[in-house]
């Protein structure tokens, strides 16, 4: 049984919370929200003891020392080596929250990609979009600060990290952004032409907009598969 604390009581850390009852491996006994007042009704029906600073919860021994990140980890680089090397150094593990790699579709993608049944891999392209931004009037989501690549860094990213489940790490990448509307809600697109390491090119496209989609097709020598 792993016993953990939750940073942020936002609409999806709630959710984990949720996810997490019943669930005999690990247990949530702590939460930390700067709004202690609006989260307190939630964390009583949950058995959470609440706080409104971190500290208290890396002080606290009963706490399991484990790192569990939503997406995204990190908007730059640096940041995100320097969390690697924390955890590193403190001897803990690091998981990020793209679950999306884990549907079975996506696993079944990966083993048909890994097998060779398409040959040699030469091209991937893949869409993710989603019109939850049409119902949001506030926060990260909606900060130039805090999403600078629009729907690519709360939705498009999945696609991204799928690509990388399937082809490993990027070497290069050209982004734009183009920005319709500054809303809210925004319109605005977002294109990324990628090139990997092992020498696959992949395009990829998400619009905040528009309803739900996606898509990530695989291209080899001697065939393509698709997850729709």
């Amino acid at each position: 049984m792993i016993n953990c604390a939750i940073a942020g009581l936002g609409r999806w850390g709630r959710a984990l919370v949720e996810a997490a009852q019943g669930e005999p491996r690990l247990r949530i006994t702590s939460a930390v929200e700067p709004d202690v007042g609006g989260a307190a009704g939630f964390c009583a029906t949950h058995g959470l003891s609440l706080t409104p600073s971190l500290d208290d919860v890396l002080a606290e021994p009963g706490i399991d020392a484990q790192v569990f990140c939503e997406k995204p980890l990190a908007l730059r680089r640096d940041d995100a080596a320097e969390m690697f090397a924390a955890c590193r150094n403190a001897g803990v593990l690091l998981a990020v929250g793209h679950n999306r790699r884990f549907w079975p579709s996506m696993q079944a993608l990966r083993a048909i990609t890994a097998s060779g049944e398409l040959g040699t891999i030469l091209h991937v392209e893949g869409h993710n979009s989603n019109e939850n931004s049409q119902a949001i009037m506030q926060g990260w989501r909606l900060s130039p600060e805090e999403s600078p690549g629009g729907g690519l860094t709360g939705a498009g990213l999945h696609v991204l990290d799928g690509f990388v489940s399937l082809l490993g790490p990027a070497r290069q990448v050209y982004a734009r952004l183009n920005e319709r509307e500054a809303g809210p809600p925004p319109l605005d697109a977002a294109t990324l032409a990628i090139e990997f390491v092992n020498g696959v090119s992949a395009t990829l496209a998400t619009v905040r907009a528009t309803p739900f989609y996606w898509r990530v097709h695989v291209f080899g020598m001697k065939g393509s598969a698709e997850v729709l």
